[in-house]
């Protein structure tokens, strides 16, 4: 099942997810489009869900990308997604973390639970010793996730990140191991 918290699970996704990764992503491509990057021609393709699930396997053999559905406990619904991307190792030891979640479950610790799960996979399982995040300063929602699962904040990154044309100043966060 992946790791387990109260209300949900967090796994790798499979193959069999696509059609559920599709549906999931045209429900919510406004909000996400909102906080990221401009999304390439095809984005909203079944095509373009099973590419994605492919290259997160092979990224996740090499040791760059770690991507997990988020999925409700009680029925297994897709509801959302967390991914500790471009890990670095020797002297760094870190990734970034980003995760989006479906509209309708917002407000319910959802997103908090299946970050801090990330993180605990990113401690315990790749021996990380940070986890970094940036967030517009617009997104307090998404702020309010990361304090509540334990990260700090750093500073302002300054135009570091183009979403929709526009270059974005973004809030850092981190959360740093105890142990490693």
């Amino acid at each position: 099942m992946g790791l387990v918290g109260n209300d949900i699970f967090i796994r790798f996704f499979k193959d069999g997810d696509a059609e559920d990764l599709l549906d999931f992503h045209v429900r919510n491509g406004e909000l996400i489009q909102k906080y990221s990057p401009t999304f390439a021609d095809g984005y909203f393709t079944l095509e373009s869900k099973r590419q994605y699930i492919h290259n997160s396997m092979k990224l996740r053999e090499e040791d760059k990308q770690y991507s997990f559905g988020i999925f409700l406990k009680d029925n297994e619904t897709l509801i959302g997604d967390v991914s500790l991307y471009r890990v670095s190792r020797g002297s760094l030891q870190r990734s970034l973390i980003g995760y989006s979640l479906d509209h309708q479950y917002t407000g319910k610790g959802y997103a908090t639970e299946a970050v801090s799960l990330a993180v605990y996979f990113a401690f315990n399982e790749l021996n990380l010793h940070r986890v970094d995040a940036g967030v517009m300063l617009s997104n307090i929602g998404s702020m309010r996730v990361l304090e509540k699962a334990g990260f700090h904040k750093e500073g302002i990154e300054r135009k570091g990140v183009k979403i929709n044309g526009q270059w974005e100043d973004h809030q850092i966060f981190a959360i740093i191991s105890d142990h490693n």
